[in-house]
């Protein structure tokens, strides 16, 4: 079962577990408190102020969504889990011992802090134990019947992986008139005469997902009227596969749901507070990444000779089909594309060079990408900004290319974190349904949420080339 806030969708079991550990991390300070009284420590309760709590709870929610802990696709085992909230924890309690230092009235001592720490990382790691064990049952997936069992009901029947059915149960296809054979199993469908209400109170079903092949023929609208009016959800194929998957399912996609959607907005408050983030966040990291770029200026210099490039330069396709140039730390050898052939990047590429290797495994190579979010030519999050020779051959190819330059490129976006290095038409198909889904649904809060999980992307060096 899915929920959405602020025009995104989140899985109800992992916004359950958030609000669950969010509660424990602010309460952690008073149960240590209360444990070292116990122990005859000198501490008491009432010396723990509601600024220690507000300060655990955010730190360290933060610190779990950076390593992925609250993201549906998370696929670590117990101790890879295990791995991931030691770190959270670790680091949140770094920065609260900053934030205390620096702010004397959340002044906190290194006992407290370390058994607060330690209460808030057993705490987290048995809510989660018991979290695994609850998150398949029935209780938190919607019931869902599916009319239809051709090629359009097809794309729900191929969902195969555990994240993408953690929000529902499928009871059965209805097959309907005009489907096409051959796409769901005929044990999973349902060849009834009974009326869709009846089947809906016999099944339990909670939701109804409409998936004919062809709606010009016999679309029950009084049927679905009636489940719709008895408590029962009628959900469209595409906005149930946007729910549930986290992208706009290219092959099931029609411009009139595009149309008619909620979404694909343009506001113009978001985008100054979007802009006005953008301004001041670039400001801040240019000033505390200035000593690694010139580290990495250096190492460039020394290693490729003193004549060799820092900045790899490259024109690249922004907002509105605008070409920009987009800065990198030059990662190549400087004839990587000596017969003028753009080329897309390859796993081990054997272009890239001793330092390249380093600073694309680290992402220092993006840095200077900071200067194109301060000049308004990228945003922090976005798509990705291709090369306009890509460009003009996906946007003959792919349907609906063009709609993903809307809104501004950026460093990273929601495609970077739902999808592996694309270096190939077919990852490009697959990250345009990513990036539709951010360019139908992005707010504030979805911009800031995937820059805090960015941070598991860099720490856990995925997809990097």
């Amino acid at each position: 079962m899915a929920i959405r806030i602020f025009r995104h969708y989140w899985q109800l079991p992992l916004a359950l577990l958030a609000l669950v550990e969010t509660v424990l991390f602010f309460a952690s300070p008073w149960i240590a408190a209360f444990l070292a009284r116990l122990a005859g420590l000198p501490a008491e309760p009432s010396e723990v102020g509601l600024g220690k709590g507000m300060l655990f709870a955010a730190v360290l929610f933060i610190g779990m969504a950076s390593t992925g802990l609250y993201n549906a696709r998370q696929r670590s085992r117990l101790a890879g889990v295990l791995a991931r909230v030691a770190a959270s924890v670790l680091g949140g309690a770094m920065l609260i011992a900053i934030l205390a230092y620096l702010i004397p009235a959340l002044s906190i001592s290194r006992a407290e802090l370390l058994l607060s720490s330690t209460v808030a990382f057993a705490g987290s790691f048995i809510i989660r134990t018991t979290f695994e064990k609850l998150v398949d049952e029935d209780i938190f997936k919607r019931r869902v019947l599916v009319y239809g069992a051709g090629r359009r009901a097809g794309s729900i029947a191929t969902l195969r992986r555990r994240a993408d059915r953690r929000g529902f149960i499928i009871v059965g296809y209805v097959p309907t008139e005009g489907d096409e054979p051959g796409h769901v199993s005929e044990k999973d469908q349902l060849k009834t005469d009974a009326e869709l209400l009846q089947l809906c109170k016999e099944r339990e079903v909670d939701e109804i997902v409409v998936a004919m092949d062809d709606r010009r023929r016999q679309f029950p609208m009084d049927q679905l009227l009636e489940c719709r009016l008895e408590g029962v959800e009628i959900t469209d194929l595409v906005t149930f596969l946007e729910r549930e998957t986290g992208k706009v399912r290219l092959d099931v996609l029609n411009p009139s749901w595009m149309i008619f959607s909620e979404g694909f907005r343009q506001g113009r408050i978001h985008s100054t507070l979007e802009r006005t983030f953008d301004v001041i966040a670039s400001l801040v990291l240019l000033v505390l990444t200035l000593p690694i770029m010139i580290l990495t200026a250096i190492a460039i210099k020394v290693t490729e000779g003193p004549r060799a490039s820092i900045f790899y330069r490259q024109v690249r396709v922004g907002q509105y089909g605008r070409h920009f140039e987009l800065l990198k730390f030059r990662s190549m050898r400087e004839d990587a594309e000596k017969d003028g052939k753009p080329r897309w990047a390859e796993k081990n590429d054997s272009r890239v060079t001793r330092v390249g290797a380093f600073i694309r495994m680290t992402r220092i190579d993006e840095l200077p990408q900071i200067i194109n979010v301060l000049r308004g030519e990228m945003s922090f999050v976005g798509p990705r900004p291709e090369r306009p020779e890509f460009v003009e051959q996906l946007n003959e190819r792919i349907p609906y290319y063009r709609e993903r330059h809307t809104i501004k490129p950026g460093i990273t976006g929601w495609a970077q974190l739902c999808y592996p290095y694309g270096s190939s038409e077919r990852d490009a198909l697959e990250k345009l349904q990513y990036d539709l889904y951010y360019v139908k649904n992005h707010s504030l809060l979805f911009y800031l949420a995937i820059l805090v999980q960015t941070v598991e992307v860099i720490l856990w060096r995925k997809g990097a080339r």
